[in-house]
């Protein structure tokens, strides 16, 4: 048995990574290939493997420590007759002493090669890897170790380095090929200093360790630097610096089509590392809950507890319908992701309805019923050309509002079968009985289910009165895109300060929500007071 020092191989052209996790400890027996260190750099992690077998004496390192190629891994008791196993890619046959070693790379640089081929190095098993990325051209300069392209397989993406320093002449890959080991990767014209400073470390280090074994020369010197790397493809993981997140390139790669942030998939893989199957369970689990209506909004609320209410009592449980389905998303989706603000006024609506009950007569003789929707239509749609602020939309990418120069209203109706929104096109242009009959026909489609979607469609501004059913106030949700809606509840007579004495008057219950992203609080301030005067004076109206 003999002893061996073990040290960090190149690294592929990183300098000072991290050591991020030492999975044997003094005493271990370990076979080749073992990983004895797991390094951490800025493109990704890759274990070191053990040269040889043996047992380990000692371990050089601790977790945390900054490593570069040549420190001291560890030192291992090992069979010297193995030794000479390991060597035949650097050495002649016929010896195992480091001589040879040394005298194969000045071999290379006394050839001085104009031009030669790059090979695909060893994958660590992988075959038929794609290529995802070309990071030169021909007619590039390159230092030994730059990238030449990344590859891609089932569990991580490499890149694969120069091996020398040059110019590149072709590159015979494109990106969406597939390649595996020994594959031509392009042409390479090399440079004759660069290619001569090679040998140099190895032939110092080779004259300073006279007695180093073969296998200790092959993992310090720098003709390994691909077997490194190829080790780090078979267990790469890609360390995107703002995602604090174990996971693989080809993981990560598939989060990003799918639009879903890392962090807040389950982990399942060693050490919580995040797998093709936690990502697909997480998507599916997502679907299930848009389906159900449950959404969030990307705000990461928990979900609501499954809960059995028969232990309580009798139940029956009976299907929602698809109109109270996509309410119930719709709403929750609006109320999570607009900021809302409302704000209240009462209305003094005497004359208003001191004039329409008027003009019930007249009304009647057009073949329509006179209600207070008419009225409410008109003040808004005059509000909404008063203060424009209101008549707009964000556009999706936050950085644009959408002004509009129409004045569509949406009217809340409620029927058997939920709650719908037709849409009364250009209000601000029609008068009061084209109002109300269009107001009633439409409000007679919603309920008999005959509204087409296109009747619900393109909204500025909604109108949901409470006023019929009762209450003295709520807070009504915006229905994004709009940024406004107007909440209306039950009149009430309440006594008034005229300045003289308190009179009866009749005061409707006013709740103006919106988009506070869109609309400040002066904006709406000015809105509802706007409105609530052309209620008090219809006469406004014509001003």
């Amino acid at each position: 048995m003999a002893k061996q020092v073990i040290k960090v191989p190149d690294l592929g052209g990183a300098d000072q990574v991290d050591v991020i996790e030492i999975p044997v400890a003094p005493g271990d027996t370990v076979a080749q290939e073992d990983a004895l260190i797991v390094v951490e750099g800025d493109k990704a992690s890759m274990d070191v493997p053990a040269p040889v077998a043996g047992k380990i004496l000692s371990i050089s390192l601790k977790e945390g420590d900054k490593v570069s190629a040549g420190d001291v891994i560890a030192e291992i008791e090992t069979d010297v007759a193995a030794a000479p196993m390991e060597e035949p890619a650097g050495a002649p046959a016929q010896t195992a002493q480091p001589e040879p070693v040394v005298e194969a790379p000045a071999a290379v640089a006394s050839a001085e090669p104009k031009e030669a081929p790059i090979l695909i190095p060893d994958l660590g098993g992988a075959d038929a890897v794609d290529v995802i990325e070309i990071c030169v051209q021909p007619g590039d300069t390159v230092a030994e170790g730059d990238s030449l392209i990344v590859v891609e397989g089932d569990k991580a993406s490499m890149d694969v380095p120069s091996p020398s320093a040059g110019t590149v002449v072709s590159i015979a890959v494109k990106e969406g090929d597939k390649v595996s080991t020994g594959d031509t990767l392009g042409v390479l014209k090399t440079v004759p200093a660069a290619t001569e400073a090679v040998p140099a470390p190895a032939a110092a280090e080779a004259s300073a360790t006279p007695t180093q074994s073969a296998p200790e020369q092959q993992v310090s010197r720098p003709s390994e630097p691909s077997a490194a790397a190829q080790k780090g493809y078979q267990v790469g993981r890609d360390l995107t610096a703002a995602a604090q997140v174990y996971a693989g390139p080809a993981v990560r790669k598939l989060a990003r089509e799918l639009g879903v942030t890392l962090s807040r998939v389950k982990p399942s893989g060693p050490r919580n590392r995040v797998t093709k199957d936690d990502l697909h369970h997480y998507i599916r689990e997502q679907v299930k809950k848009g389906e159900h209506g449950a959404v969030d909004g990307g705000l990461g609320i928990a979900e609501m507890p499954d809960i059995d209410f028969s232990q309580f009592g009798p139940v029956h449980v009976a299907p929602m319908s698809k109109i109270h389905k996509i309410t119930a998303a719709n709403m929750s989706r609006n109320w999570l992701n607009v900021p809302h603000v409302t704000q209240f006024d009462d209305a003094d609506i005497t004359e208003l309805e001191d004039f329409r009950k008027s003009m019930q007569a007249e009304a009647e003789k057009r073949g329509v019923k006179l209600t207070p929707v008419p009225f409410l239509l008109k003040a808004v749609a005059a509000a909404l050309r008063a203060e424009p602020s209101f008549n707009v939309s964000l556009h999706k990418d936050g950085e644009q509002i959408v002004r509009k120069d129409y004045v569509h209203v949406g009217m809340a109706v409620d029927t058997p079968k939920g709650l719908m929104v037709p849409v009364i096109r250009d209000v601000d242009k029609k008068g009061l009985y084209e109002l109300v009959a269009e107001a009633s026909e439409l409000a007679m489609k919603a309920r008999d289910g005959k509204l087409k979607t296109k009747e619900m469609q393109g909204a500025c501004f909604t109108i949901s009165s409470l006023g019929a059913i009762g209450g003295t106030g709520f807070t009504p949700i915006v229905n994004a895109p709009e940024v406004g809606i107007l909440g209306i509840s039950k009149l009430a007579v309440k006594p008034v300060w005229n300045g003289e004495t308190f009179a009866p008057r009749k005061l409707l219950p006013l709740a103006l929500s919106y988009d506070h992203r869109a609309v400040n609080g002066s904006d709406a301030g000015r809105f509802l007071t706007y409105l609530v005067s052309v209620l008090a004076d219809v006469r406004r109206l014509l001003l």
